[in-house]
C-alpha cells in the first residue's frame, strides 16, 4: 500500500500544478479556489425559542474554522422521531450560503401555526444541521426553553440571513 502511494503522489501533484497553472493569478498565489462544503467540525451550532413565542426557534450557526466555506441555504431542522423536516420559506431554498471565519448565520424554525391545533405532535428534541449531509446537533425542549415539549405541526424555516432579526423578519415577528 505505501507502494501505491508513492507512486501517486507525483501523479496528484503534477495535477494540482496543472490546475494550479492554469487558476487565475489571485487563486494560484494562495492555493484556493471557490469555498468547499463547512465542516461540521468546524461550525458551531445554536437554538432558543424566541421570547414570547414558544413555536419559533431561532437558531444560528458560527464559523470556527480557518477558511469561508459553505453550508446549506436552509438548515435542516428535525424534530424528534418524526418524519421529515421543516420546510423552507420561501420555497425553492437550494445553494449554499457562504461564512467567512468567525461569522454567524442565523434562521427561525416556526414549529406550529396555531399552538392550540388538535393535530399538534409533540418532541422533546430538535435537532439542527448546517447541511443535509451533516448529523446536526439535538437540543432538548428544557434546553430550548420550551418546557417539557415542543409543539409541532407543519415547521417551517427562513432561509440563512447574516443577522437574527433579518431572521425574525423572515419569518414575520417584526
Amino acid at each position: 500500500m505505501r507502494v501505491r502511494a508513492a507512486i501517486a503522489a507525483p501523479a496528484v501533484s503534477a495535477a494540482a500544478a496543472v490546475l494550479l497553472l492554469g487558476a487565475p493569478q489571485s487563486q494560484a498565489a494562495t492555493g484556493q479556489g471557490r469555498p468547499v462544503r463547512c465542516a461540521e467540525k468546524a461550525l458551531t451550532t445554536r437554538a432558543k425559542a424566541a421570547a414570547g413565542d414558544p413555536a419559533v426557534v431561532r437558531v444560528g450557526v458560527t464559523n470556527s474554522g480557518a477558511r469561508t466555506c459553505l453550508v446549506d441555504r436552509v438548515p435542516t431542522v428535525t424534530f424528534g422521531n418524526l418524519d421529515g423536516a421543516a420546510l423552507p420559506t420561501p420555497a425553492g431554498g437550494t445553494g449554499g450560503y457562504r461564512l467567512a471565519p468567525g461569522r454567524a448565520a442565523y434562521a427561525d424554525v416556526r414549529t406550529i401555526g396555531d399552538p392550540a391545533d388538535p393535530e399538534a405532535r409533540r418532541v422533546r428534541t430538535v435537532t439542527v444541521a448546517a447541511s443535509a449531509g451533516h448529523g446536526g446537533r439535538s437540543f432538548t425542549a428544557g434546553r430550548l426553553g420550551t418546557r417539557k415539549q415542543v409543539l409541532v405541526w407543519e415547521p417551517l424555516t427562513t432561509w440563512w440571513q447574516p443577522t437574527a432579526a433579518a431572521a425574525d423578519r423572515a419569518i414575520g415577528l417584526s
